[in-house]
């Protein structure tokens, strides 16, 4: 197969931020059909079949009433009316309408979400407040499952790069590990690409904007051969930062991200299909780079940050929404993944359907992170993981009085990391005060290494006891292991006579020797669903979830003084209750769900910040306590009129720690004299989870002329202000912020089936500052104090996309 490659630059973007369109000549043979603006911001049918798109697109303009929207939440092809789940759909034409591209930018449009990124390995999601904070800890899994293809990702770090060639995106709050490859006890995610297409399916796209924003793509989709199809999409993107940097003129917080996902698609019949994956993605950017985001107290007149600032001779921005730094170190990140994925599905006799899903993925990351400047420290953890995972699952026919789900499913991960501090050669004067020539130009590292297996059995069935009642039961049994290690090896760069002050600063060697964790967690759903009219269904729901324990192997944290044992972290439990309806009304151009939801977890895992030697603040992964999150939530959607679709969607949640009586503590109390070990958190709210949350979205499609549509579509999202720092610390708040989103578009149908695209669009259009994630430095010492950094969100960026469907 032929290779045509195009690389197209605009003279202010960086020549790193390049397109590579990669074009097989073999589509030039088949005829093209474009992939048309087929559904509504709100909507999410799954259709993959490009003919499907144009009618779709068609008919959209002209429907008087909401369209269906296709899930497999419960690993069958369903009305998501009729689920009695709450789950919440994007379709990929909404995130591309709305330039969406990111996993941190979906909780502008799903509700009761939390997407906390400071860096890649430091990403986690929450769903009703459950899973915020547990975002850089190697050794767990998130409360909240991600799935791509169908494939668990192991961490919720594999998701933070762009959403390529997405189908559709579907968010289900709750525990649902009954039937899914991992346990979970907040939530999942779901994400589904496109598959191939036996009709021709191709397109170029190139968009630009504010700030060097530069995104190309490439699809070409079509039929190998009569049982044979094959999709291949490549995408670039370029940002320049936000976040000046004073010290050297360089913005700061962008970078270049690239991946390629190539799929084939083989049906001889209908009895059979084997879908085949595979992608690749690299990143190298600054994003996360921290902003100063408070200083803590005055105590006696001083400030302890800013006297070690003055004495390492920086002078810090103290004002957060400067969006400005000054900092002469090194700040980067690289990331390098990929995978491969085979799922084969039988439809065998009487309606039975096996399915079988395997895959193998990896991820690399690579941190370079400076503090205060490379006079004192650069520091981080860079990881190399890999996962294989086997599942096969077997779906009864339905129609009867029963219909079922049971499978199997493996797991394995091995993960290797490496905790690094690399002090410069002012460090003792920034962290001891006086130059000692103990740490300077000392270089520590602590490596780890962990290996998980997990198995699992499960099951769900549906008794369809009449017409209009269904009882559902779930359960799986999951038994997982791990084990692994982490040392602390001598340190390097030494000077003769300091070993005796290496335990004091956190240098001296540490094996944790072999560390062992095995668990067996059950999950179990109850499920009453009642149709209380051909278009209003009840249901309740009660379910138990657990995710199993893991290791703290960050580097060795306070092991040496509390012991191995330290590092062992207990399994996480979730019981939770769900009263919910769904509606379609007023001749299905209405939908209203609601729900009212309670959920406790005990052992909830969290990662912390624990002063260790010397009154290094360190990130440890512990088991906080008990944690109950409750709440109500209410979606919308409304076809007032033809062309026009309106969607809103709420949520009132109040997460609140049951029992956390060795919290960390905050800067208020931390930073003044005969400041306690720790704090009670007891009855206090979980940090990063808004008390509300509303998204509101709008979108009007209409028919300029024969061959012209076009549409315009409008968001805004909003949530209450938050504590940012797990110390739940005044000096880490986060105020209530809203953003604005909009865009426009036109399709211009030519001759045939090709197609031009054009659309205008502003993200963050009132340019609000607002912030992904405050924490606690690292670095915090009884030298310098606590205080508190952030990573920024994005600016205001305005831009247009062109596409070209041939």
């Amino acid at each position: 197969m032929n290779i045509i490659a195009t690389k197209l630059r605009h003279p202010s973007w960086r020549s790193s931020a390049g397109l590579i369109i990669v074009m097989p000549a073999l589509m030039a043979a088949y005829p093209v059909y474009a992939q048309a603006a087929d559904d509504s911001i709100n909507s999410a049918a799954k259709i993959t079949d490009a003919n499907k798109y144009d009618q779709a697109q068609a008919a959209e303009t002209t429907a008087e009433t909401l369209q269906t929207v296709t899930v497999s939440a419960r690993r069958r092809d369903e009305n998501a009316q009729n689920v009695p789940v709450a789950i919440s759909v994007l379709s990929g034409k909404t995130l591309e309408d709305q330039r969406v591209y990111t996993v941190q930018d979906l909780q502008q449009l799903l509700p009761n979400t939390t997407v906390t990124l400071a860096q890649p390995r430091q990403a986690s999601i929450g769903v009703r407040g459950i899973g915020n904070n547990s975002g850089n800890s190697d050794g767990i899994d998130g409360s909240v499952g991600i799935y791509l293809d169908n494939v668990y990702l192991g961490r919720a770090s594999m998701a933070v790069t762009d959403l390529l060639d997405i189908d559709q995106i579907a968010l289900l709050r709750g525990p649902q590990g009954t039937l899914f490859g991992k346990n979970t006890t907040a939530g999942l995610l779901n994400i589904s690409t496109r598959e191939p297409t036996f009709t021709p399916e191709n397109s170029i796209e190139a968009a630009a904007g504010s700030h060097g924003y530069y995104q190309g793509k490439a699809t070409v989709s079509g039929p190998i051969s009569a049982t044979l199809a094959g999709r291949l999409t490549v995408t670039d993107t370029h940002q320049d930062g936000n976040v000046e940097n004073l010290a050297n003129g360089e913005n700061l917080n962008g970078g270049t991200r690239r991946g390629i996902r190539g799929q084939l698609l083989y049906k001889p019949d209908d009895s059979f299909s084997l879908r085949l994956i595979a992608d690749y993605s690299e990143e190298n950017f600054t994003n996360g780079v921290p902003v100063l985001y408070s200083i803590g107290p005055t105590v006696n007149g001083v400030n302890k940050y800013l006297a070690v600032s003055k004495l390492l001779g920086n002078e810090p921005v103290t004002n957060p929404d400067l969006y400005r730094l000054n900092f002469n170190g090194n700040q980067n990140v690289s990331v390098h993944q990929g995978g491969a994925s085979a799922e084969a599905n039988w439809r065998l006799t009487d309606g039975f359907k096996l399915t079988s899903v395997t895959a193998w993925r990896y991820w690399d990351y690579t941190p370079v992170n400076g503090v205060f400047a490379p006079t004192l420290v650069n520091y981080g953890t860079s990881d190399n993981d890999n996962q294989f995972s086997q599942e096969v699952r077997l779906a009864s026919p339905t129609g009867g009085a029963f219909d079922y789900v049971v499978g199997a499913y493996y797991f394995h991960q091995h993960l290797n990391n490496d905790t690094f501090l690399d002090y410069g050669p002012k460090a003792d004067i920034g962290i001891v005060g006086k130059n000692l020539g103990i740490l300077n130009n000392v270089i520590s590292n602590s490596p780890g290494e962990i290996d998980t297996n997990s198995y699992a059995l499960f099951a769900q069935d549906t008794w369809h006891a009449t017409s209009r009642f269904d009882v559902t039961t779930g359960l799986r049994g999951t038994y997982e292991e791990k084990s692994g290690w982490v040392n602390r090896e001598a340190p390097l760069n030494t000077l003769p006579g300091t070993a005796p002050y290496w335990s004091t600063f956190g240098l001296s060697p540490y094996d944790s020797g072999n560390l062992t964790i095995h668990n067996f967690s059950p999950s179990a759903l109850l499920n009453l669903s009642y149709k209380l009219d051909q278009d209003v269904l009840g249901y309740v729901t009660l379910s138990h979830g657990e995710k199993s324990g893991g290791l703290s192997i960050v580097g060795v944290s306070n092991a040496p003084a509390l012991g191995s044992s330290s590092l062992l972290i207990g399994p996480e439990r979730a019981n939770s209750a769900e009263l919910g309806i769904k509606s379609e009304l007023l001749d299905r151009r209405l939908q209203i769900n609601a729900n009212l939801f309670w959920t406790g977890v005990n052992n909830y895992q969290a990662t912390t910040f624990l002063a260790g030697a010397n009154g290094v603040s360190l990130p440890t992964l512990v088991n906080v306590g008990d944690v109950r999150s409750r709440g109500a939530e209410l979606e919308v959607k409304a076809k007032p009129s033809q062309g026009l679709t309106l969607g809103f969607n709420t949520s009132f949640t109040d997460a609140t720690y049951l029992s956390y009586e060795k919290a960390p503590c905050p800067a208020e109390i931390a930073d003044l004299p005969h400041a306690p070990a720790s704090c009670n958190l007891t009855g206090q709210p979980l940090a990063g989870v808004p008390r509300w949350t509303a998204n509101l979205s709008a979108e009007y499609q209409y028919r300029v002329s024969d061959n012209v549509n076009q549409y315009v579509a409008g968001s805004y999202a909003w949530r209450s202000s938050t504590f940012g720092a797990a110390d739940n610390s005044i000096y880490s708040e986060i105020p209530a912020y809203g953003l604005v989103n909009l865009a426009t578009g036109w399709r211009v149908n030519l001759n045939g089936n090709q197609s031009w695209e054009l659309s205008l669009w502003a993200r963050n259009l009132l340019d609000k500052h607002y912030y992904l994630a405050v924490y606690s430095a690292g670095a915090g010492t009884q030298a310098s104090g606590l205080y508190y950094n952030a990573s920024v969100g994005q600016s205001r960026t305005l831009g247009v996309t062109a596409r070209y469907n041939f």
